[in-house]
């Protein structure tokens, strides 16, 4: 029999597959494409399931099957986030109807008033030389987070500062923090739903102010390291108009999975992290990580199909890396699935200090901006670096 015209028939389908796939979406325009969807039940504790491995990422939070269609992945992604703010962090509140911006040449800065009360951000602006527009990088703390700044500036990548104690303080007291000054009634929100609020905040400055800023609101980039690791992660899964997300040395309660954290040693795990950063209502889960809908390799998955790069240091034990690993297998399946693999990468190594990237990870983090923030299509992101062979990621992903 001749098989010729089936093998044709199955080329061109696979040629069309990859084709499609990298047409999917590298930024958005809006901070959450997904507003028009359903919102999910989102059960008390002593109503929700025990589930020891994590969570498929694909399957629908009221139980009607698993979609892996990208067509679906809108609204899942926003059960995914409704879940996270809801027994994690805290609602993070839309955009306010009165946000005003200025920039004078070094900063930028945000007026946004709301129910009588009133916060100002200011963020510095280092601009390179050449043309413009330019990608830009909002760093957390300094303009290029605790990357090394030349990674960016010999780019021709723009840094902006984000202070995110104008937002709320690193141990935050409830109520009482400068974003409580409009919004007065959510004095359970974690710091991990109020920083990635200034973030936005700040993107939306940045759209203001095009005529006098030439950022190229299409290649934005967030990062930081540790807790601010975390706080980049959250960014850039709660804003889809961030193109890159460089997640560095976040650590338990950021890309590490609770689940996983909970069978390794010294490690934060959910009952041991720092709840400034999250809602006061989640330590009913210390016991009971199990009964928790989601876990973190779907807070990573919240980012796709947008690009996404988690560095890892194996030489702090509380980082729990090892369980980081775990999560990024499952979540590169997301993207995996959708075709895009290149967009997800991790790197975890040691032999450095907290917070300062070796030179065995600039070319890894190079290349997501070559790629993500400058166009270069050809710069290699296929990046799953890691030390841990004999760990069976496998057995946590019955999905």
């Amino acid at each position: 029999m001749n098989t010729t015209p089936f093998s044709w028939l199955l080329l061109a389908f696979l040629t069309a597959t990859a084709v499609s796939a990298q047409q999917l979406p590298l930024v958005y325009a809006a901070e959450n494409s997904g507003t028009d969807c359903t919102s999910p039940i989102l059960p008390p504790r002593d109503e929700l399931p025990s589930v020891t491995t994590l969570p498929d990422p694909f399957a629908a939070a009221d139980g009607s099957g698993r979609d892996t269609a990208f067509a679906a992945w809108a609204c899942r992604r926003n059960e995914i986030l409704a879940e996270i703010q809801h027994y994690e962090v805290g609602q993070k509140p839309p955009r306010p109807d009165s946000l005003t911006a200025t920039y004078d040449g070094d900063s930028l800065y945000v007026t946004i008033v709301r129910n009588g009360g009133s916060l100002r951000l200011s963020a510095a602006v280092d601009l390179p030389e050449g043309a413009s527009p330019f990608p830009a990088v909002i760093g957390i703390g300094r303009g290029s987070g605790s990357l090394p700044p030349e990674l960016f500036a010999e780019r021709g990548v723009a840094m902006i500062a984000f202070n995110f104690r104008q937002v709320m303080a690193h141990q935050q007291t409830r109520g009482e923090e400068p974003i409580n000054a409009l919004y007065p009634e959510q004095t359970e929100m974690g710091a991990y739903a109020a920083w990635p609020w200034g973030v936005s905040r700040i993107i939306d400055a940045l759209e203001l102010l095009q005529d006098e800023l030439p950022v190229d609101l299409s290649r934005l980039a967030v990062t930081g390291c540790s807790f601010a690791g975390k706080m980049a992660l959250f960014s850039g899964a709660m804003d889809e108009r961030i193109a890159l997300t460089i997640a560095q040395e976040p650590g338990g309660g950021g890309g590490a999975a609770w689940r996983v954290s909970e069978t390794l040693g010294e490690v934060e795990t959910l009952g041991r992290t720092d709840y400034h950063w999250f809602k006061e209502s989640m330590r009913q889960y210390a016991d009971e990580v199990d009964k928790l809908p989601f876990d973190h390799h779907e807070l990573m998955a919240l980012v796709a199909p947008r690009a996404l790069l988690v560095l890892g240091n194996t030489d702090y034990e509380w980082l729990a890396d090892e369980s980081l690993y775990v999560s990024a297998r499952a979540a590169h399946e997301v993207w995996k699935t959708f075709g895009i693999g290149d967009r997800f990468g991790f790197s975890i190594n040691g032999g450095h200090p907290h917070c300062q990237l070796p030179e065995s990870q600039w070319p890894e983090v190079g290349a997501f901006i070559d790629k993500f923030l400058l166009g270069d299509t050809d710069a290699d992101t296929d990046v799953t670096i890691h030390p841990f062979p004999e760990t069976d990621y496998r057995k946590w992903m019955t999905w």
